[in-house]
């Protein structure tokens, strides 16, 4: 069975590094998840205040947009870190690994939760993931057990007859973004597996069971809205009856707009995250290309600082922010293996 998992510390130096400043960056560059921006835009601000290095540029571009761009190469010319809303994937492993990119470091910073939220005004939503699957799922369950057919459901109400008469209209990431990968595997999936034929099939044909509970509907019920949250807010206050998906952190700096649905009869809140009560949660990440350490000034000191505890600890200025910090064993580990540029390896168990 394949995993990933955090091994073998490895030594990095720094000699010549100021040659090497002169010749590159003199700043770091990060890319990747929307969701992780926020944070990582507070942290790279506070460094560049704080430190004598160049406050770092960041690029949001969706999970896997960054990590396009992070696995192109070790050149000068291409990202330090990566964020994501998800862990790396092995197609992406392996596509770094093509391009020279193996001497990575994965970082989880902390929790999130995906909110499927509607306008303070619109109407208060209590869903389940079966709600969920049914509404937006590309092919449902049909009258017969086995058999599938296109997504017939135009409201709510087609769905559960306890839900509102509303049009099926949601606004969400485009399949570059890690909330759309977390979204598509604990919320439709969630509900995907409540049919038990179909639960089947994932021991039967792993492949098939991926394609009916992952693939969202084409036909206008759910719209892509790109990697802009603000821009699914405005769409949100002006159409009470749309609902839309994002991370937690989102819905939290935008409460006054807008509001989460309850899931599977847990609201979304900060301590129902922690706790792993709330259905659609995901861990966050960054990735640093341990290559460009002693290249490009910063990489190990802005590491240093987004491991702090006042930076990601539960007294951390990033809980204000909306972060869910990791258990304060996880954080004290996480913090060795991020500082120790411990080296992410893929492999066959």
């Amino acid at each position: 069975m394949k995993r990933f998992s955090v091994l073998a510390a490895v030594a990095l130096t720094t000699t010549a590094a100021s040659s090497s400043f002169a010749a590159g960056r003199d700043y770091i560059e990060i890319v990747g998840s929307s969701t992780v921006y926020p944070f990582a835009t507070v942290v790279a601000e506070t460094f560049g205040k704080k430190t004598k290095f160049k406050t770092p540029k960041i690029e949001s571009t969706g999970s896997g947009g960054g990590f396009k761009l992070f696995c192109s190469g070790n050149g000068i010319n291409t990202p330090d870190i990566t964020n994501s809303s998800r862990r790396i994937k092995k197609s992406e492993v392996e596509s770094c690994a093509k391009n020279g990119v193996t001497n990575i470091t994965e970082i989880q910073v902390g929790f999130d939760g995906i909110a499927i939220a509607n306008a303070k005004k619109g109407k208060a939503l209590n869903l389940t993931s079966k709600d969920i699957f049914l509404a937006l799922a590309k092919k449902v369950p049909g009258d017969k057990e086995g058999v599938l057919i296109a997504n017939p459901y135009q409201t709510w109400k087609d769905v559960n007859s306890e839900l509102p008469s509303t049009k099926i209209e949601v606004l969400g990431p485009p399949p570059t973004s890690g909330t759309r990968d977390a979204f598509a595997e604990l919320a439709l999936e969630g509900g995907c597996k409540t049919f038990d034929w179909i639960k089947a099939l994932k021991k039967q044909d792993k492949n098939k069971y991926k394609t009916i509970c992952h693939t969202v509907r084409e036909d206008g019920a759910y719209i892509e809205a790109g990697e802009n949250d603000n821009l699914i807010v405005q769409k949100l206050e002006k159409n009470p009856n749309a609902l839309g998906v994002f991370g937690f952190s989102f819905l939290d700096q935008n409460s006054d707009k807008v509001k989460g649905a309850i899931i599977d009869g847990v609201d979304i809140t900060f301590e129902n995250i922690a706790d792993g009560k709330y259905p659609i949660s995901r861990p966050l990440f960054f990735y640093v290309k341990n290559d460009h350490v002693g290249k490009v000034p910063g990489i190990a000191e802005f590491i240093t600082e987004f491991t702090s505890d006042e930076t990601w600890g539960e007294e951390g200025y990033l809980t204000e922010k909306g972060l869910i910090p990791l258990g304060e064993a996880e954080r004290k580990d996480m913090g060795i293996s991020a500082n120790s540029l411990k080296q992410l390896k893929f492999t066959d168990e």
